[in-house]
């Protein structure tokens, strides 16, 4: 199965893919034309297996009607799903390999089945499935990217909408000593599970958002989209820390100026801000 999709709109269809994909899903990027146009307008391509079973076509059928149910959300474009048959010896190779290791930053996101080393580097061994999060998108990126530079040994870490689990687990392996991630999904929070173990790390992984959480953390994780972060604000402000930080995620450039604005209505300060192919990046403190 493959759905064309907006920048903004990938992670919400990915979300749909994994519910019937067989191991996951995997996103092929939109091509860079001249001048480096092209990934922020372009389509991606969300892909999916699905066994050829009994239960097929009503999977496939369930996944259209999810996928419009998506664009009440205004998230951007979404394509027509389209499916096609192959043959069982080849797509497990074509999976595995439009699954290339990627290195974001101090880390390099690679799946469980390959042995990928970058000399320096900190794994994250990942597969891409259930939930969102396996380093390709841009917002996932931009987060990693934060984490590698932002000050996080001996800290509490707070990720709100774990999906994968990446982010916590980045966290952790960056030295924080107590990470907790939520997310609303319950597949998500057996997927961060699953991942936090198989990585070697310790997060507390609960099912909820950030007003479902005690006390106050040094760092504070959500890359959600515009619309959640303005519904959350005041629950992410109150899980800050005094001198604490919030990097915020998963803002599109058009939605940035309202984000900010919530933001600053509950006391959080801009210190930082980096874009990429459309996506806003924020760290704030309090």
């Amino acid at each position: 199965m493959a759905v064309p999709a907006h920048a903004e709109a990938v992670e919400a269809v990915s979300e749909i893919l994994t519910r019937i994909g067989h191991n996951g899903i995997a996103v092929d990027m939109p091509t860079v034309g001249a001048g480096g146009r092209g990934a922020e307008t372009g389509d991606y391509t969300v892909k999916a297996y699905l066994l050829a079973d009994a239960d097929a076509f009503a999977k496939v059928s369930d996944a259209r009607d999810a996928l419009g149910h998506l664009q009440a959300f205004g998230l951007g474009p979404i394509g027509e799903l389209a499916v096609r048959t192959i043959d069982d010896e080849d797509w497990l190779a074509a999976w595995k390999a439009s699954l290339a290791p990627i290195r974001v930053g101090a880390f390099l996101v690679r799946p469980t089945w390959s042995d990928a080393d970058a000399a320096g580097a900190i794994a994250l061994a990942l597969d891409p499935g259930m939930a969102f999060g396996t380093g390709l998108h841009p917002t996932t990126q931009q987060c990693l990217e934060a984490l590698s530079t932002l000050p996080v040994e001996g800290l509490r870490v707070l990720d709100v909408g774990t999906g994968s689990g990446i982010l916590a687990i980045a966290a952790a392996k960056r030295g924080a000593r107590e990470v907790v991630a939520v997310d609303v999904d319950p597949l998500a929070v057996a997927a961060a599970a699953e991942n936090a173990e198989r990585n070697g790390t310790r997060v507390a992984v609960r099912q909820g958002s950030a007003a479902d959480v005690a006390g106050a953390f040094d760092l504070v994780l959500a890359n959600l989209v515009g619309p959640v972060l303005l519904a959350v604000a005041s629950h992410l402000r109150a899980r800050v820390a005094p001198a604490g930080r919030l990097v915020a995620a998963g803002i599109v450039r058009d939605a940035e100026a309202g984000v900010r604005d919530a933001f600053a209505r509950v006391g959080l300060r801009l210190v930082e801000r980096e874009e990429r192919d459309d996506w806003v990046r924020l760290v704030l403190t309090a």
